[in-house]
């Protein structure tokens, strides 16, 4: 079974004068939650199982989706207290028991990059993780990766400086035996840009990144949460 993790338990502060009463990843767009748009995508591209790490106002998530959604069964993680992006994900790895590599996504990040692709270029790499890359319009405000012609992650840096550079787009294959091995404990707040991902490149982890050129939206801020009903609006209807 092809499982996807969503983190969709962040507070969503830069959001929350825009869209003050629900969870980030539960704001309309056309008429429809956000989360929508991408379990949809997500469902076409494969994917039989996801598993929800939920956290503030989990229950406007669970409470809208029960335990599946067009065919596919939803599992839910609660964060009791604020995890963080690492966090979530390790809590979740662990309640669910998953064993095989699977997809991690951001839950306010929709971006059309392709499983069957990604596993395949990872697997053939023998890759811990792999990065799905976009070039990014915005200077400064995502996390910039430098790649080999194979595609290995040289150098991650904060923000990606330049436009058109390529930036971490949040779509992630994973194989979470490298998450055990991080020895990070479950249950304490860990971030995966500023905890895991500088912990796994230490221990020489086989990290890899490959570009896909498909729709990228990131709601986390006002400006883009509108921009993205002109994106995903067409799907409303």
């Amino acid at each position: 079974m092809i499982s996807a993790v969503i983190l969709a338990g962040g507070l969503g502060t830069r959001l929350r004068s825009t869209v003050p009463d629900v969870p980030k990843p539960m704001a309309s767009v056309a008429g429809r939650p956000f989360l929508e748009y991408q379990l949809d995508y997500w469902i076409g591209k494969g994917i039989e199982r996801f598993i929800l790490s939920v956290g503030y106002r989990h229950e406007v998530i669970i409470e809208h989706f029960g335990d599946r959604y067009n065919g596919v069964e939803l599992l839910y993680v609660v964060e009791q207290v604020p995890l963080g992006t690492g966090g979530g994900l390790l809590l979740a790895v662990k309640e669910v028991g998953l064993t095989s590599p699977f997809l991690l996504l951001n839950g306010d990040t929709y971006f059309e990059a392709d499983w069957a692709y990604l596993s395949n270029f990872a697997e053939s790499n023998n890759a811990d993780w792999c990065f799905s890359l976009f070039r990014s319009n915005e200077d400064g405000r995502y996390m910039g990766m430098d790649i080999s012609p194979e595609g290995e992650v040289l150098s991650m840096k904060a923000s990606a400086m330049g436009l058109g550079c390529l930036s971490n787009g949040g779509a992630y294959w994973v194989r979470p035996q490298v998450l055990e091995e991080a020895g990070f404990r479950v249950g304490t707040p860990v971030s995966l840009e500023d905890d895991i991902f500088p912990a796994m490149k230490l221990a020489r982890r086989r990290m890899f990144g490959i570009e896909f050129c498909g729709t990228f939206i990131d709601i986390g801020v006002p400006d883009d949460y509108f921009r993205a009903e002109s994106l995903l609006g067409f799907s409303g209807s």
